[in-house]
């Protein structure tokens, strides 16, 4: 099966799974508060540990405060420019724009150099370590950790032949998996965005908590969840970018390596019935790619903002399309067991009408699929944490799930 990359970065940079334009243009003044005001925000949860700021105010404003005596200049880059002002004590503070819950990329900008926020937390994204910030979402802890049992995230280093150098892969085990020794899993294979690496969905998508949480409300099944790097150079090949978006490659990846490594390695069903392939973004298209390319492997696959329709416009025609495999749609209807695809009502227009004109033309065809938007959430995490939630129920039941 041949396998095109489906986006063209000619004039957008995919990073960090967060589609922005080259450099945030708007400059939002500062905005004064009081010292009572300000007290009354919390410590963001993504502070290193005992750190004050960037604290969250209630409306969801966020102060940021460093100090930084000897410098001219400090801006604060939260998707818009905040310019911050110094005081007589060379602190350097701003107030942000109320912004929209869950998780988010920033950094500093000192006299003009792009550094990161030494009281923040650093996470691996827009293809650096980076600062983030997590704003909280009242009344919301399906992604927060709780009193029920807990799983594992465990590293695995393996030596790829593909690539002919060793990988690591991130893997959630559920909380009977030390103690049922005897029990099988399914297992979930779910991919990142572009920027990001095989660290995303455990720490800015909270994964093992979503996972352990729906499986203590009895609402998904306990599963494996394999998560990889989305990035590959076959031996031999001509030196590329580090984050290489050849799906080719890294289809060889999961398909050669990955899948027969954990097999070997972790007590799994091995069966396609209880594999899906699912992913974010860039992930969401190689998930796609992969499994309808590999049908004798995954029966359910799931694109988070990402799928398997076309950025640039393409039409989508069940008897050519993905070499034919959905042209006998009855046929591949009562072979996937899922096809589901999300995306954010807030996101890019160019990211929305791509996943939901490629959803409409799945349902003409007469391919049954399950789609979810994610309410006011943009290309971010907040929008995957919601996709998982809803995604991951369906896996692996003794029902076809569709809508």
């Amino acid at each position: 099966m041949k396998l095109v990359p489906l986006l063209s970065l000619a004039s957008l940079t995919l990073f960090g799974g967060v589609c922005k334009a080259d450099a945030p243009k708007e400059v939002t003044p500062t905005v004064n508060e009081t010292t009572q005001t300000l007290e009354a925000g919390t410590p963001a949860s993504s502070n290193v540990r005992g750190a004050e700021y960037p604290r969250v105010l209630p409306d969801l404003r966020v102060v940021f405060k460093i100090k930084l005596p000897n410098v001219q200049k400090v801006e604060f880059n939260l998707g818009k420019i905040y310019p911050a002002t110094r005081s007589d004590d060379g602190y350097w503070s701003v107030t942000t724009n109320p912004q929209v819950p869950g998780f988010h990329y920033y950094w500093m900008v000192v006299d003009g150099v792009p550094v990161n926020d030494p009281s923040s937390e650093t996470y691996f994204g827009y293809g650096k370590q980076t600062s983030g910030i997590e704003i909280p979402e009242t009344g919301v802890d399906y992604y927060l950790p709780k009193d029920v049992p807990h799983g594992e995230v465990r590293q695995r280093w393996y030596f790829s032949k593909t690539t002919g150098a060793w990988r690591r892969a991130f893997v959630y085990t559920p909380p009977d998996y030390d103690t049922n020794r005897k029990t099988r899993y399914p297992v979930l294979y779910l991919q990142h965005g572009s920027g990001e690496d095989e660290r995303g969905w455990s720490k800015q998508g909270k994964v093992e908590f979503i996972m352990d949480n729906l499986i203590a409300e009895g609402k998904a099944k306990p599963m494996l969840v394999v998560m990889e790097q989305g990035y590959a150079q076959r031996l031999g090949e001509a030196d590329s970018p580090p984050q290489n978006f050849s799906v080719s490659a890294f289809d060889d990846v999961v398909v050669k390596d990955l899948i027969p490594m954990i097999d070997s390695t972790y007590r799994t069903l091995t069966d396609r019935d209880n594999r899906a392939l699912a992913g974010l973004s860039m992930g969401g298209f190689q998930a796609f790619a992969i499994g309808l390319n590999h049908l004798e492997t995954f029966a359910s696959i799931g694109g988070f903002s990402g799928a398997g329709g076309g950025f640039r416009g393409e039409k989508f025609d069940p008897k050519t399309s993905h070499n034919g495999v959905m042209a006998d749609t009855e046929a591949f209807n009562k072979k996937m067991r899922v096809i589901w695809l999300g995306i954010g009502t807030s996101e890019p227009k160019f990211l929305y009408d791509s996943v939901k004109r490629y959803h409409e033309a799945l349902e003409q065809a007469g391919i049954k699929t399950v789609y979810y938007e994610s309410p006011g959430t943009d290309h971010e995490w907040l929008t995957w944490r919601r996709s998982l939630h809803e995604f991951a129920p369906l896996l692996f039941t003794s029902t076809r799930k569709a809508k």
